[in-house]
């Protein structure tokens, strides 16, 4: 079974007519995303919580009539099987497809270099990639998670080497450090080896914590953010709340202790305010919680990975792209959800300390550009 990609800008049947999926450049490319991107985690049952195949081409399709064009998924993801499901999914649009996947995490638990960021497992590993995707390149390759064992010097430098083979178009790195990543798109620049275009982050009105330093680093080096997780991994769809019962038939569920773990006061409590939120203007709470991540445009450029593992709650998700929500909504989220930086972010003192009585006359050109 074949997903068919939809050049067409207006969603076809299963979005209201009324919605455009918009566009956004990676990085400092000319690469055209939309401005969804289609997480493919859930693409395989075989860590029992995942979609089979032909659901799976279902939700491709929804996607695709939606104008989406950037999917995403790794060679871990369900044991390989992601990858292949996609790759067999989009072969034969494959040219229309922003096709990206990441490497890193280790898939042979008992061969020390069956992952990490190193040069031979990114070989092995983007060769195996190939294979499973049925391609001869692939868009945008993400490291996955930060190796503290490899040199940033090497990753960069093998980096480089795949794209020059024309193996991979472009490259991203996911869930670093940002003192890694600064340090990483300094050298490439500085060596004119290829730089990061991208950064995947987890990013919801759950956890907001990398609004401290990952965000005003993607900002500043020109980096798209792929947010994921914008969903609370299923805690902000409408099924939680402090006045809702546990589901038993969902990822948070099947993943046991650890699944209990996320479901805290404070967190409930945040998906109390969005159920509220959505009641009120007629929407689900998914809608709700992926349009508030999508209205933090001002922090950088920002695509919101979704993922589904029905068609159903991808067009449920697609919704999103019609709500604008109000800056009284805004408000009532962010009173409840806001972090302290902490320092040096929140020391007071600094602007006065530098700027005297001036701070007020000084227009910031920072400002200036995220606003315009």
């Amino acid at each position: 079974m074949m997903a068919v990609f939809y050049k067409s800008t207006r969603f076809l049947g299963c979005c209201d007519s009324r919605m455009t999926m918009r566009y956004k450049l990676l990085g400092r490319t000319g690469l055209r995303v939309s401005e969804l991107c289609l997480g493919a985690m859930t693409f395989g049952d075989d860590w029992g919580w995942g979609a089979p195949k032909e659901e799976c081409a279902a939700i491709v399709d929804a996607f695709g009539e939606a104008g989406g064009n950037f999917i995403d998924t790794a060679n871990y993801y369900t044991g390989g099987s992601s990858e292949r499901i996609v790759g067999e999914l989009i072969a034969s649009e494959r040219e229309h497809w922003v096709l990206s996947t990441k490497y890193t995490l280790n898939m042979h638990p008992g061969d020390p270099n069956g992952g990490g960021a190193h040069r031979k497992s990114m070989v092995q590993a983007l060769d195996a990639s190939l294979k499973r995707l049925g391609t001869e390149y692939i868009d945008v390759y993400w490291v996955h998670i930060w190796d503290p064992h490899t040199p940033v010097e090497e990753l960069i430098r093998a980096l480089d080497d795949v794209v020059r083979t024309g193996k991979v178009l472009y490259v991203g790195i996911s869930d670093t450090p940002a003192w890694i990543v600064s340090q990483a798109i300094t050298l490439a620049d500085l060596l004119g080896w290829t730089r990061f275009a991208g950064l995947q982050i987890p990013y919801s009105l759950l956890d907001r914590t990398v609004e401290r330093e990952l965000l005003p680093m993607a900002q500043a080096l020109e980096l798209t953010v792929a947010a994921w997780g914008p969903l609370g991994g299923g805690l902000l769809t409408g099924r939680y709340g402090t006045d809702r019962d546990r589901p038993e038939d969902t990822r948070i569920a099947a993943t046991g202790a650890h699944g209990e773990s996320q479901l805290t006061e404070r967190r409930l409590e945040i998906a109390d305010a969005v159920n509220a939120v959505a009641a009120e203007r007629g929407a689900s709470p998914s809608q709700v919680a992926i349009a508030w991540v999508r209205s933090q445009q001002a922090r950088g450029v920002i695509v919101p990975i979704v993922g589904a593992r029905r068609r159903g709650q991808l067009e449920d998700t697609l919704g999103a792209l019609t709500i604008e929500l109000t800056l009284d909504e805004l408000d009532r989220l962010e009173q409840l959800t806001r972090i302290e930086l902490g320092f040096p972010h929140d020391f007071g003192a600094g602007a006065r300390l530098v700027d005297g009585d001036n701070g007020s006359l000084i227009d910031d050109r920072r400002l200036a550009r995220a606003t315009a």
